[in-house]
């Protein structure tokens, strides 16, 4: 199977026009990491255009070596910087965002898989700009039942945790993960009272019923956000391609998963987990 394709027509679209070098400028001076350009998402362009930027803390370099993502491995990253929060805050309020939304690499060298970066985070960010809502977009924390109380004692407005593909393709595609521990994870959240909000990608060789009973199996976790997105290699090196998913098999998993009980639901090509996130809320 070939790993490198021509994208469909569908992927064609216009190029931002102007903000870009605004929103990165802002990133850089104050020091801080999106994810928007460590994970070579397809809609940088268009996000940082309007303004808009997911962060990225807790280091460039993740522990885990998924094979579909671009980010950077190392088995002991950098320790984490503990000015990191207020400079991402200030960050957030000189570009004026109202919804923010903050990711990370997994950690799991650190104790605590860096729940406590986290939820310094979210506090420095309520400091920062009062009123204003805030997803966070977390690794697994390994399952830790301590840690993820620490983030969820933030009281983060959504609560985001990506089961990236179906569980017959867990293994293959994200070997260091767990499916059954996502889920625990998703659980907790919903548990806890927070919005519980995850993706996953398409066009890595899952058949239609396994995505269906993820779909369940999110649902059953009391997830309520649901982002459904093509999977791109980022290299020849990563997860092959199965094949590209058309626009009209993505409405249909929107109007399904509608019906299923989820409350918002963006799916689509270019959709990736903290695209358009404050039209989902």
């Amino acid at each position: 199977m070939e790993r490198r394709r021509r994208l469909p027509e569908w992927f064609r679209r216009p190029l931002a026009a102007g903000g870009g070098l605004h929103t990165a400028g802002v990133l850089g001076r104050h020091g801080v990491e999106s994810v928007c350009r460590e994970a070579r998402c397809p809609n940088r362009g268009e996000c940082f255009a309007a303004g808009t930027a997911t962060f990225l803390i807790l280091g460039t370099e993740c522990t885990r070596a998924c094979r579909f993502c671009a980010i950077g491995h190392a088995a002991r990253p950098a320790p984490p910087d503990p000015g990191e929060p207020e400079r991402v805050a200030a960050a957030a309020k000189e570009m004026g965002l109202r919804y923010v939304v903050v990711t990370s690499v997994t950690r799991d060298d650190l104790p605590d898989g860096g729940a406590g970066h986290f939820a310094a985070t979210v506090r420095a960010l309520r400091e920062a700009i009062p009123g204003a809502k805030v997803e966070l977009l977390i690794p697994d924390l390994q399952g830790d039942a301590r840690a993820l109380a620490t983030v969820f004692e933030s009281r983060p407005d959504v609560l985001n945790h990506n089961v990236e593909t179906t569980a017959a393709l867990q293994a293959a595609v994200r070997p260091q993960a767990d499916y059954g521990r996502s889920l625990g994870v998703l659980r907790a959240a919903a548990a806890a009272g927070l919005v519980a909000k995850s993706g996953l990608m398409l066009g890595l060789g899952e058949t239609a019923g396994d995505v269906a009973r993820t779909l369940e199996d999110l649902r059953a976790a009391g997830v309520r956000l649901l982002t459904l997105g093509q999977y791109l290699p980022p290299s020849a090196r990563h997860y092959p391609l199965a094949r590209h998913v058309p626009p009209e098999e993505f409405e249909s998993w929107r109007e399904r998963a509608k019906e299923m009980g989820f409350t918002g639901v963006a799916a689509g090509p270019m959709v990736r987990s903290s695209y358009r996130a404050a039209m989902m809320v």
